[in-house]
Order: structure tokens, then sequence, then C-alpha cells
């Protein structure tokens, strides 16, 4: 697996991180929002360097200029619900994508700390020999991670696979490179340091659905 770290070198990425973990801004859900899209579009624009180009001639007013375009064909995936914010940062830079969604969340059947995967809803488009790019804000234990992508390639083979994540912890990355084929691409806008006695990312940002659409029951 290739693992591609945004933030170890200063930008208004590390900004925009900042603000999306200070408890003192978490009661502006609007902005919450507006910075998990803007990460979101900062991450499609590094991810977009080790996309697949054709060359154009372009006609302009003036002449023709020759150019490059993307040749890929895009399927943008992310999980519902902490996911979408970021969803439409990528969809703000990659406009044609087709895209997906998929449910992902921790199921505890005997209300302790144990906990399985559920995946259940899933409306995705075909992602055969295109370009999957599956988000989702949170890489904690990285089960959701390894869950969706086992019910994604029942659907199809992808030619190539980027993971884009917000916030990542050590336990996670490494569940991925144990349970995910090599030639992924996995992004990371921020490395925190370690998961808590349940499964939480510290220092984390808190849960990300709940700061972008409130707490769910």
């Amino acid at each position: 697996m290739q693992i591609h770290f945004l933030s170890e070198k200063n930008s208004i990425l590390n900004h925009f991180l900042a603000e999306i973990r200070d408890v003192n801004i978490h009661n502006d859900a609007m902005r919450f929002r507006r910075n998990m899209e803007r990460i979101g579009e900062i991450m499609a624009y590094e991810l977009s360097k080790e996309l697949e180009y054709k060359n154009v001639e372009i006609q302009t007013p003036l002449g023709i200029k020759k150019t490059t375009q993307i040749s890929d064909s895009i399927v943008l995936c992310s999980i519902l619900r902490a996911g979408l914010t970021t969803h439409l940062g990528f969809l703000n830079y990659f406009d044609k994508a087709e895209n997906g969604f998929i449910s992902a969340y921790r199921y505890h059947p005997n209300n302790n700390a144990n906990f399985e995967i559920k995946v259940e809803y899933q409306a995705i488009a075909d992602i055969t020999d295109k370009c999957l790019l599956l988000v989702d804000p949170m890489l904690a234990t990285g089960q959701s991670i390894v869950a969706v992508y086992k019910r994604l390639m029942e659907r199809g083979t992808p030619k190539s696979i980027h993971i884009a994540i917000t916030i990542a912890a050590p336990e996670g990355i490494a569940y991925l490179q144990k349970h995910l084929p090599e030639n992924c691409h996995l992004w990371i806008a921020a490395l925190d340091n370690k998961l808590n006695e349940h499964s939480y990312i510290v220092p984390g940002i808190g849960d990300a659905g709940d700061l972008a659409y409130g707490i769910k029951l």
C-alpha cells in the first residue's frame, strides 16, 4: 500500500485541521461542515497528481493550446453519514465523477466495548475498470474501511483504488496494510497518536457525523 501523509509540510490544510479539532468551534456545525469540505478539496487536489491524464488540444479565441485532462473514469464513494461533508469537497474538484454511498457502523451486540461492523445501505455506480475513490473522515480500527472494500469488490474490479482519510490512527493504518491490496493508495490528512480503550482516535476530533449533522439517537 502506498501511503501519502499530507500534513507533514505546513499548508492551509493544517489550519483547517486545527479548526475541526477545536472544542471552541465545535458548536458551529456549519463551520465544521465547511472546513471538512475544504479539507476534501485539498485532498482531491493532491490525489489528482496520481491520476492518469491524456493530451488534448483546446481551441481558445486566439488559437490552439496543447494541455492535459484527466482520462480516468472516477467513482467517488463515501461512507454514510460522516463522509458526506468530505465527499462534497472531492466532488467540487472531480465534478464529472460518478457517485456512490454506503453505510457502515459499529454494532455492539452485547452492549460492551466489543463490536462488529454492519454494512447495510448502498447505492453505488459501476466501478469496473474505473478509479475508485473511497472517502471517510476517520480511520480508527480500519474495520469499517475493510468491510466496505469487501462489499464494493462484490460489484466489480476497479482499475485503481484511492482511500482518503481526514484523521487516522496508526492501528487503523496497520490493519489496512494487512487486509487491502498493495496497489491501493491511502491518503491521510493527519496522523494521530493512538486508539483509546474504546477504539476512538486520540486526540481525534470527536464524532464527525455528530459534529456535522447533530447527535444521533
